[in-house]
This record gives C-alpha cells, sequence and structure tokens, in this order.
C-alpha cells in the first residue's frame, strides 16, 4: 500500500506565504505542513521513502527539501484540481494507497485507524469539525467538504449538506485496498466516458466541472451508483490550513483539540 500526498496546488488564498514555495510547505505551528503529514504516516507504518508526491507548483523546491519522497509532476495543476491530481499517479494506485490532502495538520492516529480498517474504500471523518468555524471569516462551513453517514458507511458526500444533518468533515485522508482503488480508478474512467462529447465547460457535479472536479465529486458519484464507503473518524485531530486567518488560527485550533 503507497502513502500518497497530493500537493501540486499552489494556496493563493495563502497570498505571500506561497510566493516562493507551495503550500505543503508553509510552516504552522513552526513545521512545513508537509512535515506533520509525514509525521502522521510515519505512525501508520510510512516511512519517508514510501511516499509518493505529486508536485506542481514550484516542485523543485520540494524536491530539493525532500530527496528521499519519490515524485509524480501534475503539469496541469493550474486548470485541474485533487481529483485530477490524484489520477496523476494511477500507475502507482494498483496496489492500493493512502492519500491525504498537503495543506492539512491531522493526528497520525487517525491513519492507523484507515489502516487498520478491514474495507476496501474508507475515509477519515473529524466529527468536531464545527468549532474550528467559528470566528473563522473566510472559510465558511457552506465550503466544507461533509459527510453523512449510518455508523461506519458513509451515504453521501457534499458541500451542500446542511451542518445540522452531517456526520462530521471529510479530512482529505483516504484509504484505498487493491480492490477498492481497481473500482475507483475504473469509476473515475467511467464516469471520464460519460463526459464524451459533452462541452467540457459543462459542469459536472455541484456547479464544478469533470476537470476540476474534487475528490468528493467522484466519491459521491461512486455512492450512487452502488458503492459502499466507511469512514473512521477522528474528533477534532484535524485541521485545514487554507487562508492567512487559518494560519493565525492553527496554534488554538490544535491546543483545544481532544487528544487521541
Amino acid at each position: 500500500m503507497r502513502p500518497i500526498v497530493i500537493g501540486a496546488g499552489r494556496g493563493s488564498r495563502l497570498g505571500p506565504e506561497t510566493d516562493d514555495i507551495p503550500k505543503a510547505l508553509v510552516p504552522v505551528m513552526g513545521r512545513p505542513m508537509l512535515d506533520w503529514i509525514l509525521d502522521a504516516l510515519a505512525v501508520a507504518g510510512f516511512a519517508r521513502r514510501d511516499v509518493l508526491f505529486i508536485c506542481g507548483y514550484r516542485a523543485d523546491v520540494v524536491r530539493a527539501r525532500y530527496p528521499e519522497l519519490s515524485y509524480v509532476e501534475n503539469t496541469q495543476w493550474e486548470r485541474n484540481n485533487i481529483l485530477g491530481s490524484l489520477m496523476c499517479a494511477r500507475d502507482a494506485l494498483g496496489s492500493g494507497f493512502v492519500s491525504t490532502y498537503a495543506d492539512i495538520v491531522y493526528r497520525g492516529s487517525t491513519v492507523a485507524k484507515l489502516v487498520a480498517s478491514p474495507h476496501d474504500k474508507v475515509l477519515a471523518c473529524d466529527t468536531d469539525w464545527r468549532r474550528r468555524y467559528v470566528n473563522r471569516s473566510q472559510h465558511p462551513e457552506t465550503d466544507a467538504e461533509k459527510m453523512r453517514a449510518e455508523g461506519e458507511r458513509v451515504v453521501e458526500l457534499s458541500r451542500r449538506i446542511a451542518s445540522e444533518k452531517a456526520s462530521g468533515e471529510f479530512i482529505g485522508v483516504t484509504k484505498f485496498t487493491a480492490d477498492g482503488a481497481r473500482e475507483m480508478v475504473a469509476a473515475f474512467d467511467e464516469a471520464r466516458g460519460r463526459r464524451a462529447g459533452v462541452d467540457p465547460t459543462t459542469a459536472w457535479r455541484e456547479g464544478r466541472t469533470f476537470e476540476r472536479a474534487y475528490m468528493i465529486d467522484l466519491f459521491q458519484d461512486m455512492v450512487e451508483r452502488g458503492a459502499t464507503f466507511h469512514r473512521v473518524d477522528t474528533h477534532g485531530g484535524y485541521m485545514e490550513i487554507d487562508t492567512r486567518e487559518d494560519l493565525a488560527l492553527a496554534d488554538k485550533w490544535w491546543r483545544e483539540s481532544t487528544p487521541e
């Protein structure tokens, strides 16, 4: 099983923080976000040499600072989005993988839970997510990648889920076994096939085109077609760093999170 960090984007909402480095290298609580992620992956047994980093903006900087990682480049990072970025690594997905966004900080215990889960397609969920949106003016709850679940089974993934009906927020960390990975790649290809002949500027899901799709767009498409996803939970041991306001709040968020 391969750990994959999806870090092609710049993170323009962080302003000058990303003038010279990609978002993944922006320091949070004194350390680059990527260091926090690599440490979390290590808790589940993944060494740095195992990690495949999907690079794009300022790829040269990441390669120079982390020569121990393996790399694949998303040359279209300015045009596509997180789903397209992940699929740049499709040749590495077949044996199963753990994937993670690169602009987040979370506890290694969450990765360990994902790896230990017996299910083929598992998503990490923060059940205490709403506390981070208090006084967060630049990234409202409506932007959260929310999920609804019945027990461990995920039944809906969407930004449009009403906050009070959400089981939690998808934190951008997943596990797919070899079988789950094959199912996901096949679903991506099938969805892309359905778009053949369609104006590429036409929305696919929630106003986003297929090229600009999020991972949750594909996952929800799969759920609607009968696929089964499960969740593991963290209770506040996660935060996304999307804006300079988030950077200022990070230390407080982390201190107030529940140890796991």
